[in-house]
């Protein structure tokens, strides 16, 4: 965001009100473009929410034990729908939102942070999207565990609403575990951390990650905790070579400026 000042100068600086205007402009467009593709979420909600509930169908297929979804009032099966486009529209309109939040912050940072800012978003988004889809991969491994739990004899009634918010949250958390190591990077060029210290803690984050993983991939077939945690485990150490890189450059520089000679005044005869 631009710096505010009390009116508008030359140099292109905004008053706090101009500001607040571009404020308002950029969330209308946002929500104009959130509204838009929630509709294209609202016809395509009936398709997501068969690929949701499939491994519960997938249960009750089985025959081991009966498994179904379960509206508990008349309203559920609207909100169902609702909260579904809602979250589609949300994924569609994102590189509109994005953008807007970016035309409205970029212009009040300087050089180096719009450097940080690009290189966070073009390395996060991709990482989040690959974490989500890891995420979607797994979770009918979870929802069968979870449901074994239950004695045979009895049916596993599961409210749609909370069944669509538990696959929601799971694929979310997912996300943003493979996005972990960019902001590890970004805190290495901050200064906050340095490159040491991640590579020094590689033993809890091995820990950590396979905690996770195996909390995340609760099967019986250890191969989905494994697919998961090996992507997770080379960006942990990709982010450790990328600050061992940025850490080493900044020491080059640091020693090249201590090593340059003073300037001395040469005599006059």
């Amino acid at each position: 965001m631009a710096r505010t000042a009390k009116r508008s100068d030359p140099e292109g600086r905004m008053t706090l009100v101009e500001h607040l205007r571009e404020l308002r402009r950029r969330i209308v467009i946002c929500a104009i473009s959130i509204v838009a593709a929630m509709v294209v979420g609202w016809f395509t909600a009936p398709w997501v929410w068969d690929q949701l509930r499939a491994p519960i169908l997938a249960i009750a297929q089985q025959g081991s034990r009966d498994a179904q979804i379960n509206y508990p009032d008349i309203t559920s099966a609207f909100d169902l729908n609702l909260q579904i486009a809602f979250t589609v529209g949300l994924v569609v309109s994102s590189p509109i939102w994005l953008y807007q939040i970016w035309a409205f912050l970029g212009p009040g940072l300087t050089g180096k942070e719009k450097r940080y800012a690009l290189g966070f978003i073009c390395s996060a988004i991709p990482l989040f999207l690959a974490g989500c889809y890891a995420g979607w991969a797994v979770f009918p491994h979870i929802v069968q565990l979870m449901t074994g739990f239950a004695p045979q004899q009895d049916a596993a009634l599961i409210e749609a609403r909370s069944y669509l918010d538990f696959v929601l949250k799971l694929v979310i958390v997912i996300g943003v575990a493979f996005v972990v190591p960019v902001f590890l990077v970004l805190l290495d060029f901050a200064g906050i951390i340095s490159a040491h210290s991640i590579i020094r803690s590689w033993r809890v984050a091995l820990l950590a990650i396979v905690l996770f993983t195996a909390i995340a991939t609760p099967s019986a077939d250890v191969l989905s905790m494994f697919l998961l945690a090996i992507p997770m485990v080379v960006l942990y150490f990709a982010a450790a070579g990328i600050a061992w890189l940025h850490d080493r450059r900044a020491a080059k520089r640091q020693e090249a400026l201590y090593d340059e000679p003073a300037g001395v005044p040469e005599d006059v005869a």
